[in-house]
Formats: C-alpha cells, sequence, structure tokens
C-alpha cells in the first residue's frame, strides 16, 4: 500500500479534543492539519471543512515524498518563498496546470488534463496557512497572499490627485471613484476557471436551510423565497 497522508475520526470510546486525526506517510500524527480541520469547524460547515482537508492530503504527501527545493525537501512551515516555489512546482507537475509570472504573483492557467480542484485546492491550502497563522503556529506571513497587492489597494484608497495629500471625502466629487471590483489578493490567480453548474444531489438540504434561516430570524418573505426555490 502506498504511503500517504490519511485521516481517521476518533473512536467514540476514547476521549479526545479532537474529532478527527490526520497521519503522515510513516503513519504519525500530523497535527498542523488536524489542528487546521478543528480550526475550520464553526467557522465553515463540516463538509467543506473536510473538502479542504481532502484536497490538501494528497498535496502533504507529495510534499513529503517529492517537493524540492534546492536538493531538500520542503516542509510546510517552511518561508513564504520557498512554499510558494513548492506549491508552484505542484500545480504544474501534479495537477498539470500552466503557471507564469506577473508582477509579484503568479497567473495560473487550467489545462484539459488539469483537475476540477485546482480552485478547491488553492483555497483550502490559503485557509490552511491563515488559520496556523491564528493559532500561532506558523510564524511567517501567509504564502498565498499576494502583500504587494494588498499595500496597493490600500495605497488606491488613500491617495488623492494632490500628491503626498490623503483623499477627498466622494461626496465632494473631486477624486476619481474607487472601482467596486478589486483583483483577489492571492497569489495564485486563476485566470481561465469556468464555472460549472452542478447539480446538488442532497435530500438533507432543504432541512439545513430553514434551519440556517431560522437561526438568522428570517423575514416571511425570505421564508416563502427559499421553499418556492428548493
Amino acid at each position: 500500500m502506498e504511503q500517504r497522508f490519511y485521516y481517521m475520526y476518533c473512536p467514540k470510546d476514547v476521549e479526545s479534543r479532537y474529532e478527527l486525526l490526520v497521519f503522515n506517510c510513516q503513519d504519525q500524527p500530523f497535527l498542523p492539519l488536524t489542528e487546521f480541520y478543528h480550526d475550520c469547524l464553526g467557522r465553515i460547515d463540516k463538509s467543506s471543512a473536510l473538502s479542504y482537508l481532502n484536497c490538501l492530503l494528497p498535496f502533504f504527501t507529495w510534499l513529503n515524498k517529492y517537493s524540492n527545493y534546492l536538493g531538500k525537501r520542503v516542509h510546510w512551515n517552511y518561508l513564504p518563498e520557498i512554499i510558494q516555489a513548492a506549491i508552484e512546482d505542484y500545480l504544474m507537475t501534479k495537477m498539470e496546470c500552466k503557471v507564469r509570472d506577473k508582477d509579484t504573483f503568479r497567473f495560473v492557467n487550467l489545462t484539459n488534463k488539469s483537475p476540477n480542484t485546482v480552485s478547491r485546492f488553492l483555497s483550502a491550502i490559503k485557509a490552511f496557512y491563515k488559520s496556523l497563522i491564528r493559532l500561532k503556529q506558523y510564524e511567517y506571513s501567509n504564502p498565498l497572499i499576494d502583500s504587494q497587492a494588498i499595500l496597493n489597494d490600500y495605497r488606491s484608497q488613500s491617495e488623492g490627485v494632490r500628491k503626498d495629500k490623503p483623499r477627498m471625502p466622494s461626496v465632494g466629487g473631486t477624486e476619481d471613484p474607487i472601482p467596486h471590483r478589486r483583483l483577489t489578493d492571492s497569489y495564485f490567480k486563476i485566470i481561465n476557471e469556468e464555472w460549472q453548474p452542478q447539480i446538488i444531489d442532497d435530500p438533507h438540504l432543504p432541512f439545513q436551510v430553514y434551519q440556517a434561516g431560522k437561526k438568522v430570524n428570517w423575514s416571511q418573505r425570505e421564508t416563502v423565497i427559499s421553499r418556492m426555490s428548493l
């Protein structure tokens, strides 16, 4: 059997703070992914947290067995630029994407051989580092965020037409309006992804939607709309 990262649910008769444990290729508990999954619970629903985890397991297996940076294996807690190089390599060699440089970030082109999980993987690995930073287990900035894009966005929203002066209030009409839509702050940006509609075949979906509506005190109008749609 091929060695890989995997997870197992904690037996019901065992007391543990973890609902599941992730194990590495040596069958040892791997706490970074375990902590990530449990940090996601409460922030996103359990199925999404598990979906993220399943997207990350093949990457961490590859990182452990095949990654190469200056002749050495890459560990998840390395410097952001090393993590970025490893992810770029993974996107090209395992997910068969085309990646090219663009200023301070990377454009990712999907090919006809790329799996439909590329976008989900990039979201998952970005969320992983966001969680580990929040949990104070990763001491650098998020490798999946283009910090230069954030800085440029801040400058565009704070600098006015007058040199070295802040923007005037928008009601004054003296400044160009700030565009609503901004480029994503992601370091890896997919540029040719097309959304494909998928049928949600889940008999429990209507109940989950109604329960969510109750929690936020839906009005009668919103309840009627949801019942007509589901």
